[in-house]
């Protein structure tokens, strides 16, 4: 065992072929760990039931089973290791499966021997033994301190040509006190964002790809930020791209980077976002905006994780986690010929639903009062300002189609305007909402023709009674539209472009009553 292992970690390899079991276990010897072999489904779970391990990796082809009847015993099991897949060359889809299984990553066949103990070291939150490194020159454009980088030699198993798939730093793993503030910066206590938090505790201790999805504001890059500063990934870097920015001819160089003299303008090398991240997160924001032809690029790059700067001639192996956001509906994007499915299912291993605001109408004051707290220290105010009973009215009253980031600056402004330690309602800037005849006008025409969809393909028979006709579709909206929301007026007025003064009226006018509605949402 080697002298300078800095902890005793016990492994478990399980693989059918003995030459290939013979080689992980001899690799991982002279890395200081601890190893046990397994040659089936069966006899790893004889293993499993004797002792507990660090971590296990299995290869997704056994002659009793496949590595999934091993992630699922050790998920039925509420078992700590983690678990590494190895699949054949190709097998993108058993890779995403083992991910959606709770695999912590996975290789591909032929397995790189370095590769192999990075990986497994960056399971462990250790450094490869032998693994040497050096450390890049130049930075993107974006900022940010540049990564260590892994040397182009490499050992490579005997049994299989060389393979460059990816590259693995050291992962940092940040001490138990410090995960609660990236948590708690998600503020709310809605059962919508309990939810979100304990799906970023479960999906930060893998590498699986997450597509976080939400409207615009919602704070999509702050669930990003969130998952990587609770994985052990939190010490190495979290870079950001807005997809949506970046001029189109543009996007290869920063993605990717380039060498010198690889076009005009390039005098010395750069790396992209890509080797930036390297050991990190990166986080693809508004990943819906890439064009096609950049999208069959991403998608190689993570296949390979490996990355050729633009006038390279070779590849460079990197380790990257990717997330992703969107506030498109890309399954609809993906009809439309706009966005590549095999890139989809790639970056949709896991899904995290960022709500609304008007989806979680109970989480508006605490929300309120973190902003507050954190736009009062950045402008040196103290004491922190808060709002009246008249401006959180009306801020409960508003529906918020810019989300979160709306209310940020609807709060700059108001600290800005008012002159003492409260906020009034008008400091908002928020004009009281008058109902006016057009809006029923407007909602009266959406009814109608939803009525008139009703039945494609076939003439709908005419009503007998128009305005009794459309009353009674418009009652049946606005109901299932309460029940949806929990008989919510705000949440469900806003869901159908309505003030909560408009739902209101709608509702009165209409008879339609809600138990204890005057008592307030």
């Amino acid at each position: 065992m080697s002298q300078n292992a800095p902890a005793h970690f016990s492994l478990l390899v399980v693989d059918d072929e003995p030459d290939l079991r013979t080689l992980y276990e001899l690799t991982l010897l002279r890395e200081g760990y601890d190893v046990e072999t397994a040659g089936s489904v069966e006899e790893a779970l004889l293993h499993l039931k004797d002792r507990s391990y660090s971590a296990v990796i299995t290869d997704m082809r056994l002659p009793d089973g496949s590595g999934l009847d091993l992630l699922t015993k050790l998920e039925q099991g509420s078992r700590r290791e983690k678990a590494i897949v190895i699949t054949a060359y190709g097998s993108a889809e058993n890779a995403v499966e083992a991910l959606k299984a709770g695999a912590y990553d996975y290789l591909t066949k032929p397995v790189d021997l370095r590769q192999f103990r990075s990986v497994v070291a960056s399971a462990l939150g250790r450094a490869p033994q032998s693994a040497p490194t050096v450390v890049p020159s130049n930075l993107p454009s974006s900022g940010g301190a540049a990564p260590a980088a892994i040397r182009s030699g490499r050992e490579t198993a005997r049994v299989a040509p060389p393979d460059l798939t990816r590259g693995a730093a050291p992962r940092v793993t940040p001490p138990a006190d410090a995960l609660a503030p990236a948590l708690r910066r998600l503020s709310g206590q809605s059962a919508a964002m309990q939810q979100v938090r304990s799906l970023i505790e479960k999906v930060a201790r893998s590498m699986a790809p997450v597509l976080v999805q939400g409207e615009s504001g919602t704070g999509k890059e702050l669930v990003a930020r969130a998952i990587h500063d609770v994985s052990p990934r939190a010490g190495q870097p979290f870079i950001a791209v807005n997809c949506g920015a970046i001029p189109e001819h543009l996007l290869e160089a920063e993605f990717f980077g380039y060498r010198k003299g690889a076009f005009t303008g390039a005098t010395e090398d750069r790396d992209g976002f890509f080797q930036a991240a390297h050991g990190g997160t990166l986080f693809l924001d508004e990943i819906g905006d890439l064009p096609l032809a950049m999208q069959s690029k991403l998608l190689r790059v993570i296949q390979e994780r490996s990355v050729r700067p633009i006038g390279a001639v070779t590849e460079a192996p990197i380790n990257v986690r990717v997330l992703s956001a969107t506030h498109k509906d890309l399954a609809n994007e993906l009809q439309a010929g706009n966005f590549r499915q095999d890139l989809f299912y790639r970056l949709n291993v896991i899904q995290i639903r960022v709500p609304p605001l008007r989806e979680r109408a109970d989480d508006l004051a605490p929300i309120s009062a973190a902003l507050l707290e954190r736009i009062a220290r950045d402008a040196g105010v103290s004491p922190t300002p808060t709002l009246s009973r008249e401006a959180f009215a009306r801020l409960a009253n508003h529906p918020f189609p810019g989300n979160v980031r709306e209310l940020e600056n609807l709060l700059h402004r108001a600290v800005a305007l008012s002159g003492g330690d409260v906020i009034a309602g008008e400091d908002l800037g928020l004009e009281d909402e008058v109902f006016v005849e057009t809006d029923h006008a407007e909602l009266d025409a959406r009814i109608a023709e939803a009525v008139a969809a009703a039945a494609p393909g076939s003439e709908p028979s005419l009503p007998s009674d128009l305005v009794s006709h459309l009353d009674a579709v418009e009652r049946d909206i606005l109901t299932r539209s309460l029940e949806r929301h929990r008989f919510n007026r705000t949440a469900a007025g806003a869901s159908l472009g309505l003030s909560l003064r408009q739902m209101r009226y709608r509702m009165a006018r209409l008879g339609v009553v809600v138990a204890g509605a005057d008592s307030g949402d």
